[in-house]
């Protein structure tokens, strides 16, 4: 793990002031336990709970998360994350995590921004921006954590700020949010956020691998034709997939089942097997022991938890 460097006494000071404004925003403008996308900056998710959560399955989208009170859990296959108010989160791909909020009270809630980032956004202002060179990455995953910057949170407080101007935000909102990609794209994560914004790089091929998965999760999977789909051999793209998500395609693919699965019975009320059969599993009863080991409850018995009480959204 990188040592991060301590932020200069003034910094500290200006960070410490935007976070007590950023705080102040989301806990008048998102309900507790609600997570809310305002309408005039849908690309904004603001999230406020005053208790801890549990395990949470939830697909991360390509985005960028504040954690401004409060600290969470990030379970990516095997890579254990855990971040608060001095780090950013990045997500370069449409990765599955279990997430889990760790310091939240009635007295002191956790509070959140998650920005959703658009891929040809990035790629625009890889073309037309002077984008000097990204800092060195750590590691090749798809998901990961730096240090917060005054630069950047001060891009997020003046986002925020337009919710109370919303006549300003069409106009205004695109030009703060180019300003949060360059200084993503020259942050450690620049080199993430620059594979995936530039056609022919291995880590798009992945990542027009993962759409295609999420679409067709129910059919029976052939690596062969995964990896045919991302232009790469069996084996570059077995490397390129684990050493980005964590995860093998297989695992992957049971992680969309299990959850489309689990949204089936609970929203739509089909029984255990009906969604088994539903998401592609030919047998019941390895859709059950898989389904326990996803959730730690039988389908059905999981089911009756969640609708007693719903879970939370494993984002930001």
């Amino acid at each position: 793990m990188l040592q991060r460097v301590s932020d200069p006494p003034a910094d500290a000071a200006r960070m410490e002031g935007a976070r007590r404004a950023l705080a102040e925003a989301i806990v008048r403008l998102a309900p507790d336990g609600e997570p809310r996308r305002p309408q005039a900056l849908p690309s904004l998710l603001m999230i406020r709970s005053s208790s801890r959560s549990g395990p949470v399955c939830g697909m991360y989208e390509p985005g960028v998360a504040l954690i401004v009170q409060g600290r969470k859990e990030v379970l990516l296959g095997s890579d254990r994350i855990i971040y608060g108010p001095h780090d950013v989160l990045m997500s370069a791909l449409n990765l599955p995590a279990v997430a889990q909020v760790l310091d939240a009270s009635p007295e002191r809630p956790y509070l959140a921004l998650m920005l959703r980032l658009d891929p040809h956004e990035i790629a625009r202002l890889m073309v037309d921006g002077h984008v000097p060179p990204p800092k060195p990455q750590a590691h090749a995953r798809a998901m990961g954590t730096s240090g917060l910057t005054w630069p950047l949170l001060n891009a997020f407080q003046r986002l925020v700020e337009l919710l109370d101007e919303p006549e300003s935000a069409a106009a205004l909102a695109p030009l703060i949010q180019r300003e949060i990609l360059y200084r993503l794209l020259t942050s450690e994560h620049g080199e993430r956020l620059r594979q995936i914004g530039t056609a022919g790089t291995q880590s798009h091929h992945i990542g027009r691998a993962i759409d295609w998965l999420q679409t067709h999760f129910a059919q029976p999977l052939r690596v062969e034709d995964l990896a045919s789909h991302a232009r790469m051999s069996v084996s570059t793209f077995h490397h390129h997939f684990r050493a980005l998500t964590a995860m093998s395609p297989l695992q992957y693919q049971k992680w969309l089942r299990l959850n489309e699965a689990r949204r089936l019975m609970l929203a739509e009320r089909l029984d255990a097997s009906t969604a088994a059969f539903r998401v592609g599993y030919e047998s019941a009863s390895q859709f059950s022991r898989e389904y326990s080991r996803q959730f730690g409850a039988p389908p059905m018995r999981d089911i009756a938890g969640l609708r007693r009480e719903p879970q939370p959204v494993a984002e930001a």
